[in-house]
């Protein structure tokens, strides 16, 4: 069992940069895929946020129309008493 345990750790040993190198990638892997997750997350929060507001905006508009002919006969009538 001693003997094992030593060939391994020779092994272990013998290919430690690469091992470290694998560790250093798939921690850098792991780190961006969180990174673009949380950014695709905050995007989507963002774009629901200004569909709602948005849409609630669009809702409160109302248009009114006036008909304003008598008001500028009256201003046209004082235009023309001077």
């Amino acid at each position: 069992m001693s003997q094992e345990k030593v060939d391994r750790y020779k092994e272990q040993k013998a290919h430690r940069q690469e091992i470290y190198k694998k560790e250093k990638r798939m921690l850098a892997l792991e780190k961006a895929a969180g990174v673009l997750i949380c950014a695709v997350v905050v995007v989507w929060i963002g774009y629901s946020v200004y569909g709602k507001v948005t849409a609630a905006q669009d809702a409160k508009v109302v248009e009114t129309v006036m008909d304003a002919t008598a008001i500028d006969d009256y201003l046209a009538g004082l235009d023309t008493d001077e």
